[in-house]
């Protein structure tokens, strides 16, 4: 049997919280129905599915490149150790990896393929898809309660229109990632103008 794993992230685009990268085996005997691209599905579905995952997989893994990291490497940098490192944490570990996007993160504990929409192609990236949203999304929920007033629970850091003008309004908070634009313009209003 040939262990290959299936990696995705969630949370590139965002201003704030981590980008989660999830890394899956699926185990070969217990496929789990219903996998897809994690943007596709509700929260509900996600989250059953995640569930299973868990309980199904072969092995999983789930790294999370927090805002410090992400400004010292950049968020595609970030991701892609986000990726080598969820690989690395595997065990057992795999003989290839199958990573979403078109690129190769450096470095890979094993060999790797990138797939362009792999997440909606390749059954163990949906997996990994849905394991690094469902967490990321919880992350983000959590953080609404320790920052009040960003709206994080309802668009998980994204740039919303409510999100920039609560930038505006209250600058940034700990979570905040001070190398992208609108962070970086928010921390140049004087807020006691």
């Amino acid at each position: 049997m040939e262990l290959i794993a299936g990696v995705d992230e969630a949370g590139r685009g965002p201003l704030a919280g981590a980008v989660v990268v999830a890394a899956v085996i699926l185990h070969p005997e217990r496929p789990i129905a219903g996998l897809a691209d994690s943007k596709v599905l509700s929260a509900k579905r996600r989250e059953a599915l995640a569930e299973q995952i868990r309980s199904q997989a072969l092995a999983y893994a789930i790294v999370a490149i927090g805002p410090e990291e992400i400004d010292q490497l950049n968020i595609l940098r970030a991701s892609l150790e986000g990726m080598r490192r969820a690989t690395a944490a595997l065990s057992p570990a795999p003989l290839r990896a199958l990573v979403d996007g078109n690129k190769v993160p450096p470095q890979m504990p094993c060999a790797t393929e990138a797939i362009v929409k792999g997440d909606s192609k390749v059954a163990a990236i949906s997996a990994a898809s849905i394991l690094a949203k469902t967490v990321r999304d919880q992350q983000m929920i959590d953080a609404d309660a320790r920052y009040p007033g960003y709206g994080f629970a309802l668009h998980k850091g994204y740039p919303t229109a409510e999100h920039l003008a609560a930038l505006k309004r209250l600058g940034p908070c700990a979570i905040h990632r001070r190398s992208f634009a609108p962070v970086r313009a928010a921390l140049s209003v004087d807020l006691f103008g």
